[in-house]
């Protein structure tokens, strides 16, 4: 969501070379937490039943109940129903096709400021 809406923030405001790498580059650091999270949903995804983790408590009581810093780590520990693939596209569950999507990004990214560049060393 971050990330899309820093492409949207970009696209508008078309910027030249420097605003271009700026952009670019948090862009890519969004993107580059995003493809993280999803990696490890799908590690998770493809835990052998045995060695899924218990569930716990939802989000509301763990942010309620524990400061952020435990609840950041209890959220992103997983619990048995990260493991549950709920629904599939072409054998690719809702975690791949997100991963596939901040690749996307990564490399959409790249060809913006190999492109900035490109159009920069012209005018000098």
């Amino acid at each position: 969501m971050v990330a899309s809406g820093l492409f949207l923030v970009a696209f508008l405001h078309h910027p030249k070379h420097t605003g271009t790498k700026f952009y670019g580059g948090l862009i890519g650091i969004t993107a580059l937490a995003g493809a993280g999270v999803s990696g490890w949903h799908i590690w998770l995804q493809n835990l052998p039943p045995e060695e899924v983790p218990s569930c716990g408590p939802g989000l509301d009581f763990i942010m309620g109940n524990f400061p952020l810093s435990e609840a950041l780590a209890m959220v992103f520990s997983g619990s048995g129903e990260c493991a549950e693939i709920s629904w599939q596209f072409l054998g690719l569950s809702i975690p791949a096709w997100t991963l596939l999507a901040f690749i996307g990004m990564l490399w959409l990214v790249w060809l913006a400021i190999a492109a900035s560049s490109k159009q920069h060393r012209r005018l000098f």
